[in-house]
């Protein structure tokens, strides 16, 4: 298929300065199978309606429930907004409200408040960050915000019209999104180096901030199945695309989202109940074993590179990359093939694992990101702790849960798909608990988010309540935002040592 052959249903590239005379249009992502009737039928065009509400994946009345209820979710969103507005993202996180406080607590400083960075900037990051992913709902939301807070139209029609020191933190942006594991401290020298181009630290920290919360941020919008926001077409003239994460075979047949329920994709009720009781019964039985006699640490040992290795196992589905011709991102980044590596792939150089007490957020980030740009190391450890803590105590119909367990094998899941090993951790509790399906559901969701399909939502743990999911979407974003800042702040410590 030669390039835009796959564009049936979408609007052509948008020219260099972002106007073009069509109307409003959506494209849509392409998986593997769809290319392949698009090979046979190169004339096919499928009209596909928008889902209602703010995400694709959860029917738009449990949302509006929860939040005509929420007061506080309100007062939240008229102190801490940065669009002013109920955006979808804050809709669906509002299920957590507890959480959404720490979220737009942090994400305003880190915009809005007193920092290093000029204000075009932050939101011009935050494009570049989200543009590694694809992640058209952020580019938007902040093209809008650069414009607002007095950005220079022409530097949105690419890299090649920005300062020569925001083009420089492309390298960073590109390993930061994809192998962070690869950010050393000669990457922090060429950024800080003396010269009219150069980084101070507290800027290249509020950089890195952002890059990581943007990269992650991206990752729960697409794991939400977060829509597009109706009220943002243009900006100043810029026409903004619609681009949906989901695949044209998503919203046929038996995944309308108003219509499936998450017992769809052939399983019966009787089949998630036993699969509920399942998980349940894997959870008490690792709480008594761990009762009754701990790992020795060669176990553990071994358990670990078990695990890294069956990561590798995990296979996500395959998307046409074409679209992003069509789609015009690759004027916010360079390289737009490079992407997620596997950490412990076979047969390459051999790169060491991340030890976790030797290099941690509480001992050492924590410190150097709170010296170096004031105060939102207080706000970041606020929110990871949030998130790690929070719980109902209840797991879809059943109450009194301890889901501490559950929690941590999540977080530690995703940390060890990058390489980073807790060794007082037991990662055989990852493999109990955490079901294949599930596993595909993290890995796209952490490393591939723009793959993310509803499909993958619907197909793991079926009995469990949407905001259980959404809480699940949190850590993953969490575990994988605190990943990236491990790794760039070790840089700099070795920068700096």
């Amino acid at each position: 298929m030669n390039r835009g052959s796959s564009a049936a249903s979408c609007p052509p590239s948008l020219p260099a300065d972002g106007h073009d005379g069509h109307s409003n249009n959506e494209c849509r992502r392409v998986c593997s199978n769809c290319r392949k009737v698009l090979r046979q039928e190169k004339k096919i065009r499928v009209s596909l309606p928008l889902s209602r509400g703010p995400s694709a994946f959860i029917p738009e009345k449990e949302v509006m429930q929860a939040n005509s209820l929420n007061e506080r979710m309100h007062l939240l969103v008229e102190e801490y907004s940065i669009s002013g507005r109920l955006d979808n993202i804050t809709q669906v996180m509002s299920l957590h409200t507890q959480y959404l406080e720490s979220f737009l607590r942090s994400q305003f400083y880190m915009l809005r408040m007193d920092g290093p960075l000029p204000l075009p900037y932050r939101h011009y990051i935050a494009i570049m960050a989200a543009a590694r992913h694809q992640c058209f709902y952020l580019i938007n939301m902040h093209v809008d915000e650069f414009l607002k807070t007095g950005g220079i139209p022409e530097w949105l029609n690419g890299l090649e019209y920005v300062p020569q020191r925001l083009k420089n933190l492309n390298e960073i942006n590109k390993l930061l999104a994809h192998r962070p594991w690869l950010v050393t401290k000669e990457h922090i020298q060429k950024l800080v180096k003396t010269g009219e181009n150069n980084w101070s630290l507290p800027e290249l920290v509020h950089a890195v901030v952002l890059l990581a919360h943007y990269h992650a941020l991206a990752s729960f919008v697409f794991g939400s199945g977060i829509n597009p926001e109706r009220d943002l077409n243009t900006s100043n003239g810029y026409r903004l695309i619609l681009v949906n994460s989901f695949c044209v075979c998503d919203l046929a047949n038996d995944n309308n989202i108003e219509n499936a329920s998450l017992t769809s994709n052939n399983f019966g009720i009787s089949d998630s109940l036993s699969e509920l009781e399942a998980l349940m019964n894997r959870m008490r039985r690792l709480q008594e074993e761990k009762e009754d006699e701990e790992a020795s640490q060669e176990e553990m040992d071994t358990r670990f590179e078990k695990e890294k290795t069956e990561s590798l196992l995990v296979v996500t589905e395959a998307f046409d990359d074409e679209i992003l011709s069509i789609a015009d991102v690759s004027r916010y980044i360079e390289d737009p093939g490079f992407g997620y590596k596997d950490f412990a792939r076979r047969g390459e150089e051999h790169l060491p694992t991340f030890r976790a007490q030797d290099y941690t957020w509480e001992n050492h980030g924590f410190s150097l990101v709170n010296r170096l740009y004031s105060d939102i190391g207080h706000l970041l450890d606020e929110k990871f702790r949030m998130v790690y803590n929070l719980t109902y105590n209840t797991m879809a119909t059943h109450e009194d849960v301890d889901t501490t367990m559950l929690r941590r094998a999540l977080f530690n899941y995703v940390h060890c798909m990058f390489g980073i090993r807790y060794d007082d951790y037991d990662y055989g509790e990852v493999n109990q608990l955490l079901e294949r399906s599930l596993k595909v559901y993290i890995k796209t969701v952490t490393c591939y988010p723009e793959r993310t399909t509803k499909r993958m939502y619907d197909s793991y743990w079926r009995q469990f309540k949407h905001s259980e999911k959404v809480h699940v979407n949190l850590l993953l974003m969490e575990a994988r935002m605190q990943a990236e800042l491990l790794y760039a702040l070790r840089a700099i410590t070795r920068h700096l040592t």
